[in-house]
């Protein structure tokens, strides 16, 4: 079966000679169904650019970005605007909630623009919230929500309808530790329904939760955590077992 996500000789290049820079270089990278990644790297090294290719957000200078086999840049506008809408989640550590939505309109948002009725849509948006644990937070608005909260709506948003790969860019740095851990708890969750989930993180005891630690230096995979970072997923911290 092909990887729900899969990078081959993937290169962005900003800028031209003599002043070029090399976001990414020849990047070869694949994520499962199933499988929690998370990436690191110092600040610069190339890993929000790997994961705005991956959603689709920005193109590649070369190389091919597969999603469920499907390269998204030989898709035209409206097929790839589908599948970010479809089959690709987001969330960012400043949430990107609608502030003028509540947080079930911002959960059902993504349906209701791929054509789902607005009465279905609701109703998916509260079950979402309910899995996150904020059913009777649904009729609130951003601004009355703790940023907790607030990244527990954007996760409940980043897994509605279909959707089998979530993309995380920092989800926990603008949460405290015990918030961070329960973000982490509902990203695993995620995993364990089949979801491909992809973090970009600075901190180390995020990282704790991976499949696979990911370190990217200089627009180059450094290392993979292969078979080490999912017997540290595993194995856990006695927290992490509770969840």
């Amino acid at each position: 079966m092909a990887s729900k996500l899969k990078f081959v000789g993937v290169s962005r290049v900003y800028g031209e000679s003599p002043n070029q820079v090399v976001a990414l270089d020849n990047v070869d990278f694949r994520v499962e169904l199933g499988e929690l990644v998370v990436l690191m790297g110092p600040s610069g090294s190339g890993k929000s650019t790997l994961l705005t290719i991956a959603g689709g957000l920005e193109s590649p200078t070369s190389g091919q970005v597969l999603v469920d086999g499907a390269n998204l840049w030989e898709l035209s506008a409206a097929e790839l605007a589908a599948m970010r809408r479809s089959h690709i989640g987001f969330v960012f550590q400043e949430y990107n909630l609608l502030s003028g939505l509540t947080a079930a309109e911002n959960v059902a948002a993504p349906l209701e623009l791929d054509g789902r009725s607005a009465n279905e849509a609701q109703r998916e948006a509260i079950e979402r919230l309910q899995s996150v644990g904020l059913a009777d937070r649904a009729g609130a608005f951003p601004d009355e929500l703790s940023g907790g909260e607030r990244q527990r709506v954007a996760i409940a948003r980043g897994l509605i309808g279909d959707r089998r790969l979530l993309l995380a860019d920092e989800p926990t740095g603008a949460i405290d530790s015990k918030t961070s851990e329960e973000v982490m708890v509902l990203l695993r969750a995620a995993c364990t329904a089949s979801t491909a989930v992809v973090v970009v993180t600075h901190d180390p005891i995020v990282a704790e939760w991976a499949d696979r630690i990911v370190h990217i230096r200089d627009g180059r995979i450094e290392s993979d955590g292969g078979p080490e970072g999912r017997q540290r997923a595993a194995t856990g911290s006695p927290r992490r077992e509770l969840s």
